[in-house]
């Protein structure tokens, strides 16, 4: 065998040898390649899905905010609307005059007389009912002591207990406040919702 032809075959299976690493890179690459892009679809699926839940998230951390912010306007409408109501209330209790005035506080003064026995009794009102709780009195074996600070009717005591009688107005009108507010606020609002609870216990802390 020739030097030419020992060359030959050497160069020859450089070549073969060369070829097969090429190609069992060619396909090592495209392996490669393959689960490159087969783990870069699935990052990307992934992040996709998780800026999903982060959009889901978000839009329901807006939409409860901006439910509780909708509940919280409307509890402050109805407030505001029940203590409009409560003025008026107290507005037209204050201003009632003549024989109907006369009627409700000999009334109150009366129911209040029921509580007392004996001793001194001693009767307090508005400062500008006076002469008519005077009047009043004077049927009765009780005194105007003092004003009180109300929308009329009375406070009595006697010197013989420790017992206190507040017959006021505004006495008279927070009972009925209290056990009609739901029927107010149906009728206000036409409708007696879980938002009540809330609107009347606000109502009743601001009297």
């Amino acid at each position: 065998m020739s030097l030419e032809t020992v060359v030959e075959d050497i160069r020859e299976e450089a070549r073969a040898r060369a070829e097969e690493i090429t190609s069992d890179a060619d396909q090592r690459a495209e392996e490669i390649i393959s689960e490159a892009e087969s783990d870069a679809e699935q990052i990307v699926a992934e992040r996709e899905r998780e800026i999903e839940r982060q959009i889901d998230q978000e839009r329901e951390r807006r939409l409860s905010s901006a439910t509780l912010e909708a509940k919280q306007e409307r509890l402050a409408a109805r407030r505001e609307v029940l203590g409009t109501v409560r003025e008026r209330v107290e507005s037209a209790l204050a201003s009632l005059e003549g024989d109907r005035r006369e009627e409700l506080t000999r009334t109150l003064l009366e129911s209040g007389l029921e509580e007392f026995e004996d001793g001194e009794i001693e009767v307090y009102g508005r400062s500008e009912d006076a002469a008519m709780l005077e009047s009043i009195l004077e049927s009765y074996d009780a005194t105007l002591a003092g004003e009180q600070d109300c929308l009329g009717g009375v406070v009595i005591e006697s010197s013989a207990s420790r017992v206190r009688v507040k017959n006021t107005f505004d006495s008279v009108l927070n009972d009925v406040w209290e056990s009609e507010i739901r029927s107010i606020s149906d009728r206000l609002f036409g409708d007696i919702d879980d938002d009540l609870e809330d609107v009347t216990s606000n109502a009743d802390s601001d009297q």
